[in-house]
């Protein structure tokens, strides 16, 4: 009888105890999007990088080609929330909120990756930070959109990953005036260089797209300093000739997918994806 007594005081004080810590204290799911490591990748620029794609007078079609196709715990978003979710178009629906959002490079270039080298990267984390119409001054270290970018790269390797590279589109708005289209190689040399020091990251690779259009007269001034650009690990593909979308200013969805493949081919052959 007093071996009964003392299982059930043992057994009753389990269940005190238990009942306590599943009441006081959070189970913290290490299977989850956030606990896994990611090779993870900054979308920043402006609009064709936030993707207008099968967007028509400011409704976007719906149509996701293969390429762009979800791929449920192998390519996942920080979203505006800071939680990470498996990744779908459109990327920046919940970042450039005051446009319609439609198909960017992001998606493609993530599986194309995945595709191209699966033993080095078995899981992409994409992070949108691009908004539609923004110069390059308004990425300018101490400025919303920059302290934006840096929080956002801060929070998407909280739970394990690397930051692999910055996938920059922007230029179309520096396009407007001469002055600020002169002004672009220093502005875009100086945003690389202070990025670099504020995610501490002295070399981390910058891959850019030259522009296939702009908003203003000087496309070819700022292109020119895209190409110019002299700063090691700094990767331009060139966007010149792909389909624009009716506006004359944004990439069709295939030409969105072609940008894709050419950002996730300059990653797969330099030595920035070693």
């Amino acid at each position: 009888m007093a071996n009964n007594g003392l299982k059930l005081t043992i057994l009753s004080l389990f269940i005190i105890t238990y009942e306590y810590w599943s009441s006081h204290v959070q189970v913290v799911d290490f299977t989850g999007p956030t606990h896994i490591v990611k090779d993870v990748f900054i979308l920043a620029g402006q609009s064709n990088m936030a993707g207008r794609g099968g967007v028509i007078d400011k409704s976007w079609d719906g149509i996701i080609p293969p390429e762009v196709k979800p791929r449920p715990g192998k390519i996942l978003r920080l979203g505006a929330n800071m939680r990470w979710v498996d990744a779908h178009e459109p990327l920046h629906a919940d970042i450039d909120v005051n446009k319609t959002c439609g198909v960017g490079p992001g998606m493609a270039f993530a599986n194309a990756v995945l595709r191209g080298d699966p033993r080095r990267f078995r899981v992409v984390g994409l992070v949108p930070c691009a908004i539609g119409g923004s110069g390059i001054g308004e990425w300018s270290r101490g400025g919303r959109l920059y302290q934006g970018l840096i929080t956002r790269a801060a929070a998407a390797v909280e739970g394990g990953g690397e930051i692999r590279a910055v996938l920059w589109f922007q230029g179309e708005r520096d396009t407007l005036n001469i002055s600020d289209a002169e002004l672009y190689k220093e502005r875009l040399r100086k945003f690389v260089i202070d990025l670099r020091s504020d995610l501490m990251s002295p070399l981390l690779p910058v891959i850019q797209v030259a522009l296939a259009s702009g908003e203003g007269p000087y496309i070819e001034t700022v292109r020119k300093a895209q190409h110019e650009i002299n700063l090691p690990n700094v990767i331009t593909v060139d966007a010149k000739g792909l389909l624009l979308q009716p506006d004359g200013l944004h990439l069709s969805t295939h030409a969105q997918v072609q940008v894709g493949k050419m950002l996730a081919l300059a990653m797969l052959q330099s030595h920035c994806a070693s």
